[in-house]
Order: C-alpha cells, then sequence, then structure tokens
C-alpha cells in the first residue's frame, strides 16, 4: 500500500495540471491508479483538486496541440540525388506522424471536456423574427385540434 503523502498529492495535482496522463504519474510516483481513485473517493477536497488540475491539464493538451502543429522541425530534409546534388524534400512520414499527435490530443479533449472542446451544436426553435418558439406549447395546441377532431 501506498503512504499518501501532501507531497504526492502535489505531485499528482501538479502533474494532471501540466497535461500528464494520471497513469503515467501514477508509474512514475508507484502508486497504483485504483489507490488514487481510493483516496478521491474518501476525500471530496482531494478529488477537487484533481477536478481543477484536470481542466487546467485540457488547457495544456490544447497548447500542446497547438505547439505540433506550428513546429516545422523536422518537416522538410536533405536528400541526395543519383548525380550527388542535394534537394530539399518534404518529409511526409513526419508530417503525417504531427498530424496524427495533434488530432488525437484534440479528440481526447473533445470526449474529455465536450462543453469546451467538443464540436456540439446547439439548435435553438425559433419563429421567421428570431423569437424563441415553446414547442412544448405548440405540441400541446397540437395535440389539442387533433383531440377536437380537427385534424388540419
Amino acid at each position: 500500500m501506498t503512504l499518501r503523502t501532501a507531497d504526492l498529492e502535489n505531485a499528482l495535482v501538479e502533474g494532471i495540471a501540466d497535461g500528464v496522463p494520471l497513469r503515467q504519474l501514477c508509474r512514475i510516483h508507484g502508486v497504483g491508479k485504483s489507490t488514487v481513485y481510493d483516496w478521491m473517493e474518501q476525500d471530496a477536497a482531494f478529488a477537487g483538486r484533481i477536478a481543477g488540475a484536470r481542466a487546467k491539464g485540457f488547457d495544456a493538451i490544447a497548447e500542446e496541440a497547438l505547439e505540433i502543429a506550428d513546429d516545422g522541425t523536422n518537416d522538410w530534409e536533405t536528400r541526395e540525388r543519383e548525380d550527388g546534388s542535394e534537394y530539399e524534400a518534404l518529409n511526409h512520414e513526419h508530417v503525417q506522424r504531427s498530424k496524427l499527435r495533434v488530432e488525437t490530443r484534440l479528440k481526447l479533449l473533445a470526449k474529455w471536456d465536450p462543453k469546451r472542446y467538443g464540436d456540439a451544436m446547439q439548435l435553438k426553435h425559433a419563429d421567421a423574427d428570431g423569437n424563441r418558439l415553446d414547442l412544448a406549447d405548440i405540441i400541446a395546441a397540437r395535440r389539442a385540434k387533433v383531440a377536437g377532431g380537427d385534424e388540419t
């Protein structure tokens, strides 16, 4: 059983806030992930610190995705022709790996924090003038009309 200390708690919270996955932090610090979840169940304050750190960690992951996307290092490489002359060519493998790294982070963020990073759409029902329509009233009126024998 891992000894729960303030230093260990702080290390976990800080690591999560930096975008490091809990699983990786647990390996680094020699604590089981289920043990950390047990601590969170038993201690609402600690669970709150972890939740707050996760929100910051998601932002750190989003910032990392931007850094990866903006980093053109190794996108181009020097190649040699048969005649011995050199030329610059796009390193497709590196570009595709960078793209995968960005997309993976963005997809995880959309799952983990859909309100902030998801592609959700909000539908609003409005009339031609943009005024809010109360569908419950419209449906009730239509049902009453049908129930009264007027099906038009």
